[in-house]
């Protein structure tokens, strides 16, 4: 048996993946001790034997489920040279704000005693702070391949774009059905301002 609060990965990994399922179907209020071990199908006291508390399960899953959407974006910079800037950046912006970032995002927005349980559970680097490095990187990228302007402020596009889709993300917890459009117009709205001048 494992120490109380170490988790044994398959029961920790059984535990997260029954929390994304309540996560998605009933939101932030569905995720209770009793929904999350019933939905797991396990004893009702198999999370408090590993986890110290309900918030120090949930920081781990969700510093869990944001790295992963966080490592997603690393594999942007890759794309440079190859398709459109806009359609990379756009297919980039709708990986990171799926349906399952968005649950994510409005759990800790629900629930704002997450934060030091996040923090504590989320190792140093990988984590969403990242994310901005990786579409700036993606950008210099792009820059050095002629294919924006050799003026373009990186940081700046990387941190406008992130930023605007995360404020309408934030700003509609009932959820935006017509995001994917709206990241598109941000995305072509940015990219217009990057085009290379005309020889």
């Amino acid at each position: 048996m494992s120490p109380r609060g170490v988790a044994i990965p398959e029961v920790r990994e059984q535990l997260f993946a029954a929390a994304d399922r309540l996560l998605a179907r009933d939101g932030p209020a569905g995720l209770s001790t009793r929904a999350i071990t019933s939905e797991a199908g396990v004893a009702n006291g198999i999370l408090h034997r590993h986890f110290r508390d309900l918030d120090t399960f949930l920081g781990e899953f969700a510093a869990d489920r944001l790295h992963a959407i966080a490592d997603s974006a690393a594999a942007l910079p890759a794309r440079a040279g190859h398709g459109t800037v806009t359609g990379n950046l756009t297919d980039a912006t709708l990986a990171l704000f799926s349906s399952n970032a968005l649950a994510l995002m409005n759990l800790v927005a629900a629930r704002p005693q997450l934060g030091p349980a996040l923090d504590h559970a989320t190792p140093a680097g990988g984590g969403l702070g990242d994310v901005e490095e990786h579409f700036a990187a993606y950008l210099d990228a792009e820059k050095k391949l002629g294919r924006i302007a050799p003026d373009t402020d990186t940081q700046t596009h990387a941190f406008a774009l992130l930023g605007s889709v995360h404020h309408l993300a934030m700003t509609s917890p009932a959820g935006l059905p017509d995001l994917p459009d709206r990241i598109r117009r941000i995305v072509t709205a940015l990219a217009a301002g990057m085009q290379p001048n005309p020889a």
